[in-house]
C-alpha cells in the first residue's frame, strides 16, 4: 500500500504547509509536550493515583512511563513517514480509511483532550484559591478556571510562534521549580517517612494497575506534539526526538515529586488533598515561604498545559473538519476553519469546567484515550507496519498493556463508580453512532460515497488494494 492510494492522503500531508509549517523548534516542542503532561499528571492526578495504588503510587508513574513509551513508538513511526497537522487523526485515516472508525477514534482523542484542559483549568483554579481558603468555592473555582481557558483561547489567538514561546518560558520556570521543590522536600523528610512508612502489602494488585491508566493520562500530552507534528521545524527528525526528550523529563519530574509527596504526607492525606497535595506537602516540610512556592508553580504549570492543550486540539478538530470527517458550522463567525475550531474547543472545555465533576470526567478521558490508542496501535499493526517499518512485537505489546491496564480500570471502576463506565460506554457508543450518520450523508473528500466499514475498521478499498498486491 503507497501513500497515494487513499484519496485523502495528498491532502493530509499538504495541510501542514497551510498550518504554519516549520514554525515550532524543538525546544518549543518538548516545552508543548511537557507543559500539557506535568500540568495534568503532578498537579491534577497524584491524589486520584494514590489512592489507588497506596504507597507505591510512585512506581505507577514508571509504569505509566514504559507503558507510554510503548504507545509512542506508533506514533513517531507514524509521524517520521508523514507529519501532520493532523497527527492522530492522521494516522488513523491511513490505517483504516477515511471512514467511521478514523473519524470515531480521532473524535475520541479529541474529547480526551478538551476533559483534560478542563480538568487542568480546575486545578489551576484550586491551587489559586487555596492559599485564601476558597478552594471549596464551586461558583469562584469555576470562574477562574474559565478565565484561564478564555486566557489560552487570546494567547493562541496569537498564533503558533506565540504559543511556542509562551510555552518555552513557563516549562523553564516550572521544571526548574518543580525540581527544587522536590529536592527540598526530600532533603527536609527524608525517604522513609509519611506514605512510605505505610505497608505496601496493603496495596491491592488491581488498584495498583487501574492507578496506570490515570498515570498514562498524565503522560498522554505527547500526543499534542504528534497533533502539531506539520509545524515543528524538520519534522521527520524532531517529532520523535521531541516525543522521547518529553517523555524522560516527565518521568524525572514525576518521580521527583513523587518521593517529595509521599515523604511529608500519609496516603490519606495526600488523597484528602487531591487537588492540591504538592501545596499541601509543601507546608511541613518547606513552611510558608514552601507552600507560596509551590502555588506559583502550580499557577505557571497548569496555565501552560491549557495553553499547550488547546493549540493541539483546535489543530486536530481543524484536520477533521477539513477531511469532512466531523460536522461544522460557521455560526455567523468570521475567519477560516482554524479559528472557528479553537472557539469551539474552548467553549467546550470551558462548560465542562463550569458544570462537572472533573474528578469523575478524568475517568471518563482516560476510558477514551486507551480505547483510542488500542485502535491505533491495531490499525498500525493491521495495515501499515511494513511500509513504516515498525516492529509487529513493539505494537502487539502496547495492545497488550493497554488492554490489561483498561480491563483492570474498568473493574475497580465498575465496584466504586459503575455510573461512569455505563456514561463511558454509551458516550464511545454515541461518538461512533453519530459519526456513522454522519459519513452516511456526507461524500468523502474525493467526491464519492463513503465506502461500507468491516468490523475490523477496515474497507473494502483496502481489501482490493491488498488483492492487487
Amino acid at each position: 500500500m503507497t501513500a497515494t492510494k487513499h484519496g485523502t492522503h495528498t491532502a493530509m500531508e499538504s495541510a501542514p504547509d497551510a498550518a504554519g509549517k516549520g514554525t515550532i523548534s524543538l525546544a518549543g516542542g518538548v516545552a508543548m509536550g511537557t507543559g500539557v503532561m506535568i500540568g495534568a499528571g503532578i498537579f491534577a492526578l497524584t491524589g486520584q493515583i494514590a489512592e489507588l495504588a497506596g504507597p507505591l503510587f510512585p512506581l505507577s508513574f514508571v509504569l505509566g512511563a514504559l507503558v507510554t513509551s510503548l504507545a509512542a513508538y506508533s506514533y513517531i513511526k507514524m509521524s517520521n513517514a508523514w507529519p501532520s497537522s493532523g497527527g492522530i487523526a492522521m494516522i488513523l485515516q491511513k490505517a483504516y480509511g477515511p471512514g467511521v472508525v478514523a473519524a470515531s477514534a480521532s473524535l475520541l482523542m479529541a474529547l480526551s483532550m478538551v476533559i483534560n484542559e478542563s480538568l487542568v483549568a480546575r486545578t489551576f483554579a484550586t491551587y489559586a484559591l487555596r492559599p485564601f481558603g476558597l478552594e471549596e468555592n464551586s461558583l469562584l473555582l469555576s470562574a477562574l478556571a474559565l478565565g484561564l481557558i478564555v486566557f489560552a483561547y487570546i494567547v493562541n489567538k496569537a498564533g503558533n510562534r506565540s504559543v511556542s514561546g509562551f510555552s518555552l518560558i513557563m516549562s523553564a520556570i516550572k521544571i526548574g521549580g518543580i525540581a527544587l521543590f522536590a529536592v527540598a522536600a526530600i532533603a527536609a523528610s527524608g525517604f522513609f517517612s509519611g506514605a512510605f512508612a505505610q505497608q505496601a502489602s496493603q496495596t491491592n494488585g488491581g488498584a495498583f494497575l487501574a492507578s496506570v491508566a490515570f498515570s498514562i493520562l498524565a503522560f498522554k500530552g505527547f500526543t499534542t506534539i504528534t497533533n502539531s507534528g506539520g509545524e515543528i521545524v524538520d519534522p521527520h527528525r524532531n517529532v520523535g526526538r521531541t516525543i522521547m526528550i518529553s517523555i524522560a523529563i516527565c518521568v524525572v519530574t514525576y518521580l521527583l515529586v513523587a518521593v517529595a509527596v509521599g515523604s511529608n504526607l500519609t496516603i490519606g492525606q495526600i488523597v484528602e488533598a487531591r487537588d492540591y497535595s504538592l501545596a499541601a506537602a509543601a507546608r511541613p516540610a518547606l513552611g510558608q515561604l514552601g507552600f507560596w512556592f509551590t502555588i506559583v508553580i502550580a499557577i505557571a504549570a497548569t496555565t501552560s498545559g491549557v495553553i499547550a492543550s488547546v493549540f493541539a486540539v483546535s489543530r486536530m478538530l481543524t484536520m477533521l473538519t477539513e477531511m469532512k470527517m466531523i460536522p461544522h458550522s460557521h455560526f455567523g463567525m468570521k475567519g477560516g476553519i482554524r479559528s472557528h475550531m479553537l472557539v469551539y474547543t474552548v467553549v467546550i472545555a470551558g462548560t465542562l469546567a463550569v458544570l462537572f465533576d472533573l474528578s469523575r470526567i478524568a475517568s471518563l478521558g482516560a476510558f477514551f484515550y486507551l480505547v483510542m490508542d488500542i485502535l491505533v496501535h491495531w490499525g498500525v499493526y493491521r495495515h501499515l507496519r511494513e511500509e513504516v517499518g515498525a516492529r509487529s512485537s513493539v505494537l502487539l505489546a502496547a495492545i497488550a498493556a493497554d488492554g490489561v491496564i483498561l480491563a483492570a480500570f474498568a473493574g475497580v471502576k465498575l465496584e466504586s463508580d459503575p455510573v461512569i463506565v455505563g456514561i463511558a460506554v454509551f458516550s464511545i457508543a454515541a461518538v461512533f453512532g453519530l459519526e456513522t450518520l454522519f459519513l452516511q450523508r456526507k461524500p468523502l473528500p474525493n467526491g464519492n460515497p463513503q465506502r461500507d466499514t468491516r468490523v475490523d475498521g477496515s474497507s473494502q478499498s483496502h481489501e482490493s488494494e491488498a488483492d492487487q498486491q
